[in-house]
């Protein structure tokens, strides 16, 4: 299962109204694969599926399909039953939401710890369950990740401290506030209580008084806590998410498998960048017509392709090699961005003189860089 290729699906909306660009890119050099232009106001969850199923019908090669949340419904598992696919199990479901608030996942040891940091997972930890879902049988893997818990707990932090300000002035309010009824008072509580998520004011005390004039009235005081059982399910929820994948029995893959392959799917938002980026001007052109908004982003996937395979290309000969080049901090690098490199060439110069032509400014740093280009591009510099 190694050498299967993994494809990364992702949806995403330009700055255009009127459309959403669906990117299809391999985990290896993020090579575009399909591109569709769609309705703005699809949902992904309606399109996902079929964008899948339409790619397998175009391209029929052994891969492993490599989707975000929006992939995960009944409807979409049936319709791609005979796909293999890696994807995020969304947190509405009610199983997984169980599973992420009471599953315990065990501490590992230090090898184990110096294996997962050898393949860039420090920090995660795991355990997997067998679950049918859709009719499907399938690997979920609760995975748990250091950085992210420590994000999400700083996070819940914040809310808590924030709620706490908020409820303490809602209190000094309440206190003021002069009442016609306790069942007024109870009203007004019960509607501020289900506008907090981490307190509830509760311990109601009323008190019957006398307005200035002669009125009975109802002053209410009350005290605050924490929902301490809402805040530890929270705190247990923390840096964790669900990879679901229907590679199971023969075809099983193992669990830092699921995750790598999943992480990978970064390529496509890394290829969304390219295509948002200001220097190529994609934020720059406002067309009605939905034929020439269709072309100009098939045009724009189209550089992505080309630029894709320059830098993969490139990057690919800088390992067989074992050599690197100078980054931008002047730290030598087997995996330049093709970026760097056109700056990296920027003032070479074709000069003619007496109608001899020679190479202007082709540095001894530029020369060592041509030489893990193709051929097809040391033509423009080297001169025979």
């Amino acid at each position: 299962m190694g050498e299967t290729p993994k494809t990364a699906l992702a949806h995403h909306r330009p700055d255009l109204k009127q459309c959403v660009l669906d990117l299809i890119t391999t985990s290896d050099g993020e090579i575009p694969l399909l591109m569709r232009v769609g309705d703005g106001n699809e949902a992904d969850k309606a399109v996902f599926g079929r964008i899948l199923v339409e790619f397998k019908n175009q391209i029929n090669f052994d891969s492993i399909m490599v989707c975000d949340s929006a992939l995960y419904s009944q409807e979409n598992l049936k319709l791609i039953e005979n796909l293999k696919w890696i994807t995020r199990v969304p947190m509405t479901i009610k199983r997984a939401k169980e599973l992420v608030q009471s599953i315990e996942i065990q501490e590992i040891d230090a090898e184990e710890k110096e294996k997962r940091a050898a393949l860039n997972l420090s920090g995660y930890k795991w355990k997997s369950e067998i679950v049918n879902y859709g009719g499907i049988k399938q690997t979920w893997l609760i995975v748990e990740s250091k950085k992210r818990q420590e994000s999400d707990l700083k996070k819940l932090e914040k809310k808590i401290k924030t709620e706490k300000s908020k409820v303490e002035k809602l209190l000094k309010e309440l206190k003021r506030e002069d009442f016609e009824s306790p069942e007024q008072a109870r009203y007004k509580l019960k509607g501020i209580n289900k506008k907090l998520n981490l307190f509830e004011i509760k311990e109601i005390q009323l008190f019957e008084s006398k307005s200035k004039d002669n009125k009975t009235i109802y002053k209410m005081e009350g005290l605050e806590y924490q929902k301490t059982e809402e805040i530890a399910i929270i705190s247990q929820e923390a840096g964790r998410f669900i990879l679901a994948t229907n590679l199971v029995d023969d075809e099983k893959l193992k669990p830092e498998e699921i995750i790598t392959n999943y992480k990978n799917q970064q390529s496509c938002e890394r290829g969304f960048r390219f295509l948002k980026d200001p220097l190529f001007f994609t934020d720059s052109f406002f067309v009605e017509n939905p034929e020439r908004i269709e072309t100009m982003l098939f045009l724009m996937s189209l550089c992505l392709l080309v630029y894709n395979l320059g830098q993969r290309e490139l990057r690919n000969s800088l390992k067989r090699a074992k050599v690197g080049v100078k980054n931008q901090l002047g730290k030598l690098t087997s995996s330049p961005t093709l970026r760097w490199i056109f700056q990296c060439f920027q003032g070479i110069h074709l000069l003619t003189l007496d109608g001899v032509e020679q190479i202007v400014n082709l540095t001894e740093s530029r020369h060592f860089i041509l030489n893990f280009l193709p051929s097809s591009c040391q033509k423009y510099y080297l001169i025979s």
